[in-house]
This record gives structure tokens, C-alpha cells and sequence, in this order.
């Protein structure tokens, strides 16, 4: 092999050698970016249904609504 033909064959080892751990590491950011959407996910469901449960025991209250029945802010 002439001098030439394996400085290109190094040259395209390190390229592939470069691209297979580039290509590791966005599969591990993909996975992360996956994990992370999913954690969302459930925290967003979780304070969803906190917050259906809060309505729904706000509407049961029967101080709901009624401005004039709290007392006046300390300040007055």
C-alpha cells in the first residue's frame, strides 16, 4: 500500500471512530430527553389532578364566591 492510500484509510478510521461517538452520545442525550419528557408528563398530570381536586373542594365550600363574608386585609 502506497503512503497516500493509508493516510486516507487512517483518515477514514478516525472519521468513523469520531461519528460512532458522536453518535453514542446523542443516543444518550435522546434517551435523557426522553426520561425527562416523561417526568413532566407525570409531574403536569399530578398537579392537574391536584388542581381538579382543589375546584372541586373550593365548590363544596360554601365561602366560595362570597367576597363580603371574609374579613378586611390587615392594612385597613
Amino acid at each position: 500500500m502506497s503512503s497516500e492510500l493509508e493516510q486516507r484509510l487512517v483518515d477514514l478510521e478516525t472519521r468513523v471512530a469520531f461519528q460512532e461517538h458522536a453518535l453514542g452520545e446523542l443516543s444518550d442525550a435522546l434517551a435523557a430527553a426522553r426520561s425527562e419528557e416523561a417526568r413532566n408528563t407525570l409531574l403536569l398530570f399530578r398537579a392537574l389532578e391536584e388542581i381538579k381536586h382543589l375546584r372541586a373542594a373550593m365548590a363544596a365550600s360554601p365561602l366560595t364566591g362570597d367576597v363580603g363574608s371574609e374579613p378586611p386585609p390587615p392594612h385597613y
